[in-house]
């Protein structure tokens, strides 16, 4: 049960173009770690003008006012399934949304499996997964 925090300055993009992330950050966290195609929960954060600090080139990059950070929230994963889950998210969020990769950050919080709870979901003991999932990411 992944939960996905986008931030972002408001008014640098649409409704439409909301929806063009979360699908593709959804598309990249199916595809990468096998989570159930019905398990989304994305939630953006919009900050008003005045109320975001950054540079506008960050380790020798030019970001845009479109710039954002994604916090991804799931369990642990191996180094290389996170590396696999950055490069699908780039790659969606461009081909998808339209983002470039200069104007993303990605920042993951694992926990614990037995942390999360979410009604209708079952876990299956021996992998402390959801039991819909037939191919776990490690």
């Amino acid at each position: 049960m992944p939960v996905i925090d986008i931030y972002l300055e408001q008014g640098v993009t649409t409704r439409d173009q909301r929806k063009a992330i979360s699908d593709a950050i959804h598309v990249a966290m199916v595809e990468t770690l096998a989570i159930p195609d019905d398990d989304r929960f994305h939630f953006f954060h919009e900050f008003p003008e005045g109320t975001v600090f950054r540079e506008d080139v960050v380790f020798g990059i030019p970001r845009s006012e479109r710039f954002m950070c994604i916090t991804l929230s799931f369990n642990d994963r191996t180094a290389d399934t996170k590396k696999a889950l950055f490069e699908s998210l780039v790659k969606h969020l461009r081909q998808t949304a339209g983002v470039s990769e200069e104007d993303v950050a990605f920042r993951i919080l694992e926990t614990a499996r037995e942390n999360w709870w979410a009604a209708g979901r079952v876990i299956d003991p021996s992998t402390g997964y959801d039991e819909r999932m037939t191919s776990v990411a490690e």
